[in-house]
């Protein structure tokens, strides 16, 4: 009987709660997330934005619709962040203290929880790409500064000057935090960091972020985006992480993988406790448990982000599960985001609340 019961939970749960209302792929973005003001916020700057963050929710989404792997959405809507000005992430990327840009970025496959990441690279254009090829190419996880850029040359990377990366704002940016003897916090009013989740047609996730870390970091310093477990992850039986804000406590939380363990164990107990597949208790309807299901994801996103508020961290995370759920979570003013699913949403927002009520509800 116990074999029995399982069986019908796992059955229930490789379904859709319904034809019409399950998305077949799902795609979520950010372009990073702290203390932003509505009031400080041009007109202009916001179109800027918006105009960027939906470039790169159209580039993922098209290949999805298309039939395509989520890694390949997720690495397409990251490059069109990389390469615009605007983020933190490849061109555009903060100075730090030397004068110099750095860039992180990670990537995860959900089907077989592959993963790569460098940290410390200076000349490769698309970071996430570089990322890929160590988990792709290399029997390694993570590769760092020199050793990353041989790596990249030995791949084919082309060797990107360092003028690329820089621009005005960020180097004004780095004298003031020097000049005025200020924190990466005082002159860094949001985090840049930027990342892509994906669900594809085939039921596959995948998780990339890519940054340039904070204004005036020193000493190597690296955050969560490149590390595995805390600023990204990956895993088809849970869900699909990439986290933005306070690296340093990011890594203490490990967000992104107890995001995932705790969405795990939900589809474990929860078709238990609704007495799925209990012969002596009335079925539940299936559209009843998605429900139920998507709230609780809602809600361990938003406990996880609690945690790092509670130790003093702010930032933000996105998310899609093995349903199509695209969620957000984040403890700051605002974060740049966006969503499209094959069931109609397609959306950006900066500020809290600003998702329209068809969506998911926003925290």
């Amino acid at each position: 009987m116990k074999k029995l019961i399982a069986l019908l939970a796992l059955a229930l749960l490789s379904q859709p709660a319904s034809a019409q209302d399950a998305p077949k792929w799902s795609l979520a973005i950010h372009g990073g997330a702290g203390t932003l003001d509505p009031k400080a916020m041009t007109p202009e700057k916001r179109a800027a934005y918006e105009a960027d963050l939906q470039r790169a929710l159209d580039a993922g989404s098209k290949i999805l619709a298309e039939g395509g792997a989520a890694m390949d959405a997720i690495k397409a809507a990251i490059i069109i962040m990389e390469d615009s000005p605007l983020f933190n992430a490849g061109k555009g990327a903060v100075f730090t203290w030397d004068g110099t840009n750095e860039l992180d970025a990670s990537i995860m496959d959900g089907r077989d929880r592959s993963a790569g990441a460098i940290a410390g690279v200076k000349t490769v254009k698309n970071p996430i790409l570089l990322a890929d090829t160590v988990r792709t190419q290399s029997e390694h996880v993570m590769l760092m500064g020199a050793g990353a850029e041989a790596f990249a040359v030995e791949k084919g990377f082309a060797v990107t000057p360092p003028e690329y990366f820089a621009t005005p704002a960020r180097r004004e940016a780095l004298e003031r935090l020097k000049a005025e003897k200020l924190s990466a916090l005082d002159v860094d009013h949001k985090f840049g960091t930027v990342g892509a989740v994906a669900l594809d047609q085939q039921g596959n996730l995948a998780a990339g972020t890519s940054t340039g870390g904070m204004t005036g970091k020193r000493w190597g310093r690296v955050g969560d985006a490149p590390v595995i477990g805390a600023g990204t992850y990956a895993d088809n039986r849970a869900c699909a992480v990439s986290a933005t804000g306070w690296g340093e406590y990011f890594i203490r939380v490990g967000v992104a993988h107890e995001i995932c363990a705790r969405l795990r164990v939900q589809r474990e107990l929860l078709p238990r406790q609704m007495g799925i597949g209990d012969p002596h208790r009335s079925p539940t309807p299936m559209s009843h448990y998605y429900q139920v299901l998507a709230r609780s994801d809602q809600g361990a996103a938003d406990a996880v982000m609690a945690d790092v508020a509670s130790l003093g961290g702010d930032g933000g995370v996105i998310l899609v599960t093995p349903e199509g759920e695209a969620i957000f979570s984040f403890n700051t003013t605002g974060m740049y985001r966006g969503r499209a699913t094959s069931a109609g949403v397609n959306e950006v927002a900066i500020f809290g609340g600003e998702e329209k009520a068809s969506a998911t509800p926003d925290h």
